[in-house]
């Protein structure tokens, strides 16, 4: 018996990493993609929207909405970005097509309280940007975790480094008041940290099947990935790239499995200090084998059964 997809909402700030996270979500048939909100992160909130209407047309799907979130967060404004990562437009300078429709009435928090309601207990929610939008949407609708199946998150690093500060990685760094409430929110969070999306790493010979494809989407991440190939090449010594969100995606969808990922008590630095932005997971007892703790709803991953390029690449390019 075929099971029923899941349904999930997925909060955004379309890059190039999240265009193929999208891309992903768009070939993977456990779920169902019910709605899109996108956030200021690695481009401006209107500019992800842009991006993430386009790449839903080049999919020929317009039956999923896609609402504008925040463009500033809790503690300050946004800040530009990272041209130097994503380009000008978060998409490596590759032409979209203009959006045909408009985006959904009200916020991304609006959209993601409504869905909740339409598919009660059963949600669940990926997150790959600044989590300013869930925040926003817990200050609306307090008791909105209570209608959330499951929230996968990318973001933090657990054992690891940061990638914007020593200690900070960039979608908790740039929001970490949002990222703290949703911690703090007791419902189910998977959290995907650098320490797991830096191992799985997307090659050139990936990129050319992608480039090759039939499917107009997966051309289109091809070429974006072009751009974010050259940002990496100085990180691992040639042109390849990390998989942060598609590897949260693949996560939320089931189809690579966290194999060491203890539920632990995890909060977020919000002070003003070098630590502002750190993700703090209390690993202590975790030596021989991982252990969860009582009480705990945040997991963090820091193993999974298999490497991710190979899967997405075949899944995307529709091999």
């Amino acid at each position: 018996m075929t099971e029923t997809p899941t349904a999930l909402y997925f909060d955004c700030d379309t890059g190039i990493d999240d265009s193929l996270a999208l891309a992903y979500l768009l070939a993977s048939p456990e779920i169902v993609l019910t709605g899109i909100g996108t956030v200021s992160g690695n481009t401006t909130a209107a500019q992800a929207a842009r991006n993430t209407l386009g790449l839903l047309a080049l999919a020929d799907r317009d039956d999923v909405p896609v609402a504008i979130g925040a463009h500033d967060f809790l503690s300050h404004g946004y800040d530009g970005g990272a041209p130097h990562v994503h380009g000008d437009d978060g998409v490596g300078g590759v032409a979209l097509p203009e959006p045909a429709r408009p985006v959904a009435e009200g916020t991304a928090a609006d959209l993601l309280i409504r869905l909740s309601h339409e598919h009660h207990g059963s949600l669940q929610v990926l997150a790959v940007g600044p989590l300013t939008n869930l925040a926003a949407a817990l200050a609306q609708d307090p008791t909105l975790p209570s209608r959330i199946s499951r929230v996968t998150l990318m973001g933090g690093a657990a054992l690891v480094p940061g990638n914007i500060t020593p200690l900070a990685e960039a979608n908790i760094g740039n929001d970490p008041e949002a990222a703290a409430a949703v911690f703090a929110a007791g419902w189910p969070v998977v959290v995907v940290p650098l320490d797991v999306t830096m191992e799985n790493v997307f090659e050139e010979s990936h990129r050319d099947r992608l480039a090759a494809s039939g499917s107009a989407v997966a051309r289109s991440v091809a070429g974006m990935l072009d751009f974010y190939m050259d940002f990496y090449r100085p990180t691992y010594g040639r042109r390849c790239s990390a998989l942060h969100d598609p590897l949260a995606a693949a996560i939320a969808v089931g189809t690579v499995v966290p194999t060491v990922a203890p539920a632990v008590p995890a909060l977020v630095d919000t002070t003003s200090g070098p630590g502002r932005g750190q993700t703090v997971f209390d690993l202590r007892g975790q030596r021989l084998g991982a252990v969860d703790h009582d009480g705990a709803t945040v997991r963090v991953v820091l193993a999974t059964d298999l490497p991710l390029a190979e899967h997405l690449t075949a899944r995307v390019a529709g091999e």
